[in-house]
């Protein structure tokens, strides 16, 4: 079951987007629990109270992270669907060509030659002016993305709320524990991301903790 979630998350999301959303929801969490320690009532009434308010917080930023997801896919694909009325609008084959240009190039610029590029055009030209036309609408794999989304964003509640629920006496110091895990994940985020960008997994991970403070520290500030 775990490999089956763990196939899905990677369908939807790319390395990048996935660590940024544990990253989202990991920051969401802990300016929460930081602002909430504050003004955090004594015994298990507290600890209830912040338990609850910790998992409601990050289902909303959850829900909030899901609905951009959808916009980002309509966007991408509007982009596209704009390509293809713009190829079959075009009046010849050259303008047709400059116009995919316009849009692959600064992908492609850098480690393609300008020969290989206009072969590649030309057939992109030709493949995508002759597709029917379709409307933007959102699709089953949008809605599956954007639950990927909201699921990793909503996992990095857990960590935050498993403390409240075994020190339910103590909030204040559950209070800290969470924010302790808070911060050990937020090193965990850095060295999975140095992984992917091919830094060091121990200086990322410090890097990362300190850029989760700051950026804490900044939503606290500006009333976060």
């Amino acid at each position: 079951m775990a490999s089956e979630t763990k196939n899905w998350v990677q369908k939807y999301l790319d390395p990048s987007e996935r660590v940024s959303e544990v990253l989202f929801g990991l920051i969401m969490v802990l300016t929460f629990t930081l602002t909430a320690g504050l003004d955090i009532a004594e015994g298990e009434l507290g600890a209830r109270e912040l338990l609850v308010a910790a998992i409601g917080c990050n289902i909303a930023w959850g829900i909030i992270d899901g609905v951009f997801y959808v916009m980002g896919a309509l966007f991408e694909r509007g982009r596209r669907l704009r390509l293809g009325r713009a190829l079959q609008a075009a009046p010849d084959e050259k303008a047709a060509i400059a116009a995919v240009a316009k849009e692959i190039d600064p992908l492609l610029e850098e480690i393609t030659g300008p020969e290989a590029r206009q072969v590649l055009y030309r057939d992109v030209a030709q493949r995508v002016s002759r597709m029917p036309a379709e409307r933007n609408r959102i699709l089953k794999e949008d809605l599956l993305g954007a639950l990927a989304s909201f699921w990793l964003v909503f996992l990095s509640t857990i960590p935050a709320a498993l403390p409240f629920l075994i020190f339910r006496s103590e909030p204040r110091f559950a209070l800290r524990v969470s924010n302790g895990l808070l911060l050990g994940l937020l090193f965990l985020v850095g060295c999975q991301w140095a992984r992917f960008m091919g830094g060091r997994r121990v200086v990322t991970g410090l890097a990362m903790t300190l850029l989760g403070g700051v950026l804490v520290a900044v939503a606290i500030l500006l009333g976060g």
